[in-house]
This record gives structure tokens, C-alpha cells and sequence, in this order.
């Protein structure tokens, strides 16, 4: 029997933001109801292009109800590009996470609302152009590629999991051992030298400057730089930022995700009150 956190259990008992919206600015399908599971995800974005409505419409367990419903509520006020780099660990975390068994359905999350912000850019993803491992679900090389990467996934048990790849007849096995081959075979990044405390702070500062507070301030929000103790960067919000009920997901999937990329990639960003 699985066990299912309180927060999985009240949004599949009392699931937010049911339902379909008309005319959306966003719309994708994902799954099948052949397979057990099915999405359909829209979204409404607001004069300043954040995502002011998204509703959901699903076929399919408890864990793939709860996981759309907490998707909704995750993405409600986050711009494309915040919502772009929330992942299927993001949804689970957001839960208090699932059982393994059941990490699919955030997967299936994940996979819905990057194709509805496809459709929005003009630029829906074809899963025609994509070549299909798992034939029973139909996975495809591209998100099984994917997940193993995003995840670090190690077995084919995982990948089942993570996209149901695999459970089924059982013929994808070898194709799916070797995507899981030859991701953990290619090479890491060379490690990056290691910085002093001032050129941390530095490289802090212009990463803010350059790359994070102009995005920021297109939204009406901002970011100010208070402390950096160790690998914490210490912040404070500003301006629409400081108000949006989104804003902690702006912290984590922009600026430390930013800050991660461009200076060092153990920092931790956390806000504080001045």
C-alpha cells in the first residue's frame, strides 16, 4: 500500500482550479487514456504576461488528480520564464513528495506545461518528430533521455517510475538500459577553479546586476543583494517581487538556478528582511 503525504491526499480530495478555460493563451495534451493517465492543461496570462488563471483537466490515480492540482497552483503568477524551469521534482516537492511508484504523474506535470508554453511561443512540440522507445506507453527517446539526465536515474526499475517506460511488455529494456548507459558514461564538466570570497561576492553582484535584475524589473519586481555567508546569498525582494505569492519560486528557479549557472553551483539563495 502506498503512502501518500496530507498535502497529496487534500489536493486529490479537494483538487484547486478544475476545469478548462476558454480561449486560452496556453493549452497542451499529454498522456492517454489507453495508457492509465491523460493531462490537459490551460493557462491565462495577464497584462503583464504571468500566468493569471490555469486550470486542468485529468484522466487517471490519485497521485496524477493531486499533482495537476498543485501544478496549477504552483504556476498561478509566475512569468514563461519562471514556469519554464519548474521540473516534475518541483511538483513532488511541492506535495511533500510521492511515492516512486507515482513520480510519473509529476513527470506528466512537468511534460504538460512545457507544451502548453510551447503553444504560447508559437512553437508546440511535435511528438511525430520524436522516436518512441516504449511503444506501450508511448515514451519517447527524448523525455526518457530526459528524466534520466534531470533525475539521475540509474535503472531501468527508475526510468518505469519516473515515465512508465518499461512496465509495460517489457521488448524496450535494452533501448532504455542504453540511453541510462550512455548518459552516465559521457563526460562531466571539468570542475571550476575555486573562488576566494571576494571573487565570489563579485561575481555575485554582477551576476544580480546583468543578468537577474533586468529580467526582474520587466515584471516590476527587483532583488536586492543583503549578505553572502558562505554559499548562502542572502536577499531581499522588492517591488512586485515582494508581493507576489510566486515569489519564492522566482528565488529558486531564477536567481539561484542563475546564480548557480553563472558563479558557483552550491549556492543556496534565501530571503531575508533587512
Amino acid at each position: 500500500m502506498w503512502e501518500y503525504t496530507d498535502k497529496v491526499k487534500d489536493h486529490f480530495l479537494h483538487p484547486r482550479n478544475v476545469g478548462e478555460i476558454e480561449n486560452p493563451d496556453g493549452v497542451a495534451e499529454v498522456g492517454s487514456m489507453a495508457c492509465g493517465d491523460a493531462l490537459k492543461l490551460t493557462f491565462k496570462l495577464d497584462e503583464n504576461k504571468r500566468i493569471k488563471e490555469a486550470r486542468f483537466k485529468t484522466f487517471g490515480c490519485a497521485s496524477a488528480i493531486a499533482t495537476a492540482s498543485a501544478l496549477t497552483e504552483m504556476i498561478q503568477g509566475m512569468s514563461m520564464e519562471e514556469a519554464a524551469k519548474v521540473t516534475n521534482q518541483d511538483i513532488a516537492d511541492y506535495l511533500g513528495g510521492l511515492p516512486q511508484e507515482k513520480i510519473h504523474c509529476s513527470v506528466m506535470g512537468r511534460e504538460a506545461l512545457e507544451k502548453a508554453i510551447a503553444h504560447y511561443q508559437g512553437a508546440p512540440l511535435e511528438a511525430g518528430e520524436e522516436k518512441i522507445i516504449c511503444e506501450c506507453f508511448g515514451v519517447s527517446e527524448k523525455e526518457i533521455d530526459r528524466v534520466v539526465r534531470e533525475n539521475n536515474l540509474k535503472t531501468i526499475e527508475e526510468v518505469t517510475n519516473y515515465t512508465k517506460a518499461g512496465g509495460g511488455c517489457g521488448g524496450c529494456h535494452d533501448a532504455i538500459q542504453a540511453i541510462i548507459d550512455r548518459v552516465q558514461g559521457e563526460a562531466r564538466p571539468m570542475a571550476r577553479p575555486k573562488l576566494t570570497n571576494i571573487q565570489k561576492i563579485k561575481m555575485i553582484e554582477e551576476t544580480l546586476e546583468h543578468e537577474i535584475r533586468p529580467s526582474l524589473k520587466q515584471d516590476g519586481g527587483d532583488v536586492e543583494l543583503i549578505d553572502v555567508v558562505g554559499n548562502r546569498v542572502q536577499v531581499a525582494t522588492r517591488g512586485a517581487c515582494a508581493t507576489c505569492p510566486a515569489s519564492q519560486q522566482t528565488l529558486k528557479n531564477f536567481v539561484e538556478a542563475k546564480l548557480r549557472e553563472l558563479v558557483w553551483p552550491e549556492l543556496q539563495v534565501e530571503e531575508v528582511t533587512p
